[in-house]
């Protein structure tokens, strides 16, 4: 089964985070993305942890990742 039509198939939560920490200050992603975890004492590591767990914020932040690819 292939993923050609999936922009997300083969790219890591991690380099998203870290695309999205180039682009955005942690401030601003938490103006993006209401979640705790990009206000309070945010870093990629506690990002990455909750965003495993959380399904619909994986979901905003897998979008606002297309969004800055475009």
């Amino acid at each position: 089964m292939t993923q050609k039509n999936n922009p997300l198939h083969g790219v890591k939560l991690v380099d998203i985070l870290e695309h999205l920490t180039q682009v955005y200050s942690w401030e601003e992603l938490s103006e993006e993305i209401n979640i705790n975890c990009f206000k309070n004492d945010p870093s990629i590591k506690s990002s990455l942890s909750f965003l495993r767990r959380t399904p619909w914020a994986r979901k905003k932040v897998e979008n606002l990742y297309l969004k800055t690819l475009r």
